[in-house]
């Protein structure tokens, strides 16, 4: 990247939060602090309002916005794809504010890559199972309410039905959302439990936003508190694989918990709820995965290539 590129990219992520740390731009851009002191100070001296705070950070003054940014050929081609996997994972609210944003992405594209971004939609496809058709009992259309409460710290009310078919009302004061098992969950502390629950977004009726806000509870992170959920749920089994990257052939590993670059690998992690099923996705990946936890997992899959060798052996003696 040329130093004007560079300079054009800091400005645009100095846009993207109130106040940017130094090491944050640092970090991005592969670069040195003394390069970023030097970046900035030269959108300074070309009349950018950029002010600073003492051991926070940069920030825009107030009113001053960087005239529309033309989008790339690949940028464009990477937001479309995300739109794919949306259509797969997300629910209504969030596949229509989407939708309407990559509308807005292509209106300011020039007509070369209108054409080129037209031919490639219809040839990318996704098939992604997790994704089911919702019935009238559950709406599919809260995450965006989810996302909004989760942001500015509101609670919620929810109609909330569990898998006994029971209906309760629940105040929760949202603390995150996870997908995992196929499924997203609001993580929140349930007033009505007096703890903190799972709930997962398509056995939600009903939902509103109260509007009252509320102080964020001092019990650790969200990642500890996923552990405290795995290790007091039994229905649900923490996995580590770690996958050779040739065997996954660049496409993305949907469901996991956390994930870490091993440069020829990826360690990753899962929880589910289906041992069984998990077991059969892992066969697909044949001896480019390697199993590290639990024994059971690894059983199942050694159970399951048993078997289809003998069934295939089988059939081979019956055809001679």
């Amino acid at each position: 990247m040329n130093r004007i590129d560079r300079l054009t990219a800091i400005l645009i992520h100095l846009q993207t939060k109130r106040v940017v740390k130094a090491e944050e731009i640092a970090d991005r851009f592969g670069m040195s602090l003394r390069t970023v002191y030097r970046d900035v100070k030269a959108l300074m001296e070309a009349g950018v309002p950029i002010g600073s705070e003492a051991g926070k950070g940069y920030f825009i003054v107030d009113g001053y916005h960087l005239p529309p940014v033309m989008f790339t050929q690949d940028e464009a081609n990477s937001m479309m794809l995300a739109g794919k996997l949306v259509e797969k994972i997300a629910d209504k609210s969030v596949r229509e504010a989407f939708s309407s944003a990559l509308y807005k992405i292509k209106s300011v594209l020039k007509d070369e890559d209108k054409d080129y971004l037209e031919a490639l939609d219809s040839n990318i496809k996704i098939y992604f199972r997790g994704r089911t058709e919702q019935n009238d009992q559950f709406p599919d259309h809260f995450m965006t309410e989810i996302q909004r409460a989760v942001a500015r710290k509101q609670v919620l009310k929810l109609d909330y039905v569990n898998q006994a078919g029971e209906v309760s009302q629940r105040l929760v004061e949202p603390a995150g959302i996870f997908y995992y098992s196929l499924a997203w969950h609001l993580i929140g502390w349930c007033r009505l439990r007096n703890g903190y629950r799972d709930f997962r977004s398509d056995r939600i009726k009903n939902l509103v936003n109260t509007g009252e806000e509320f102080k964020v509870r001092s019990t650790g992170s969200l990642k500890e508190y996923f552990q405290a959920m795995y290790s007091s749920n039994q229905n649900l089994i923490q996995a580590v694989v770690v996958f050779d990257k040739k065997a996954l052939l660049g496409r993305p590993l949907n469901s996991t918990t956390t994930q870490t670059d091993l440069g020829d690998c990826i360690r990753a992690e899962f929880l589910m709820d289906n041992l069984d099923f998990f077991a059969r996705w892992i066969l697909m990946y044949g001896k480019g995965v390697e199993i590290k936890e639990p024994d059971q997992l690894r059983e199942r899959v050694s159970e399951l290539s048993e078997e289809l060798f003998h069934h295939h052996t089988r059939e081979r003696n019956l055809v001679k």
